[in-house]
């Protein structure tokens, strides 16, 4: 995918990796952050999914002081929580985040369960002690804008309250569902708020952390496998299906075998198959005219 304009939507992949931060040569290709990913079109806020370790990368090269961002949270588990007090932009006073994204499902918001997570004696600090603006708007099922991107966000099956996030912006889309339990019976049935999420969507990014075998001893964790991520894609109309996720028990090799399997299943749907790696940009070309 190359870029023509400046408009063009320019997706980082800054975290891959599910589970667990890991760092060692074997996973090095693809990388070892967890789950974070910037989306960013000319003139226009950045906006964040997730804030796994991915984060930190990402605000090592970000514009410090004055910066504003968004981010798109799907769930609290720590592998998706855990970039947030090192992005450094928050350590100038002069930037702001505002995180969308599910609470507990029950009475506690998500800017109660981040003071929880967040706070003495799990972390030395809160976000509130931060110097930048960092504000918390619950968001499961939901629609909204950013600035000139529109955000659909549905409920989707995982372990817990967990979004999916479709964005929408210079007249292309993305779906975002890092986490999303495969059904234990029937692998065709797709959950309504994912098929509305991924509906035709030019990029879908989609849990594929486990293998089949794997999936048959740890069905109730949660995730999917790339065949299921293949039948959400097939399913939606998705041009191309990005897996991620990637199980931190999986080096390179491992990924690069998912990858080309899944690429060989999806070749006769005509669905373009990659697999997300640490630094990995896509460019998705602005379409004339077009409007969110």
């Amino acid at each position: 995918m190359q870029g023509h304009s400046s408009a063009d939507v320019v997706i980082t992949f800054h975290g891959v990796r599910g589970s667990t931060p890991c760092s060692c040569p074997t996973l090095a290709r693809y990388g070892g952050n967890t789950s974070c990913i910037s989306v960013e079109t000319a003139g226009q806020d950045p906006i964040i999914l997730d804030l796994g370790t991915g984060l930190r990368t990402f605000g090592t090269g970000c514009e410090r002081d004055g910066m504003t961002a968004h981010a798109l949270l799907t769930h609290l588990h720590w592998d998706h929580v855990q970039g947030l007090p090192f992005f450094a932009p928050l350590h100038h006073s002069d930037s702001s985040l505002t995180v969308y994204g599910p609470g507990d499902g029950s009475a506690e918001s998500l800017a109660d369960c981040m003071a929880r997570f967040m706070a003495p004696p799990f972390f030395p600090i809160t976000a509130s002690d931060l110097p930048a603006s960092v504000s918390f708007v619950d968001a499961l099922d939901a629609d909204f804008s950013i600035g000139e991107t529109t955000v659909m966000a549905r409920s989707i099956p995982h372990t817990g309250p967990t979004a999916g996030f479709r964005i929408e912006c210079s007249g292309v889309s993305i779906a975002y569902l890092p986490d999303h339990q495969e059904p234990l019976d029937d692998k065709t049935y797709v959950a309504p708020g994912a098929l509305e999420l991924c509906s035709d969507v030019d990029v879908l990014i989609h849990d594929a952390q486990l293998t089949t075998d794997e999936f048959a001893q740890m069905s109730h964790w949660g995730h999917s496998t790339p065949t299921y991520a293949l039948e959400v894609a097939r399913q939606a109309g998705a041009k191309t299906l990005v897996l991620f996720h990637h199980d931190p028990s999986h080096d390179d090799d491992a990924v690069d075998v998912i990858c080309e399997e899944t690429r060989q299943l999806a070749a006769a749907d005509g669905i373009e198959v990659v697999a997300a790696i640490e630094g990995q940009k896509l460019t998705l070309p602005a379409l004339t005219g077009a409007t969110t």
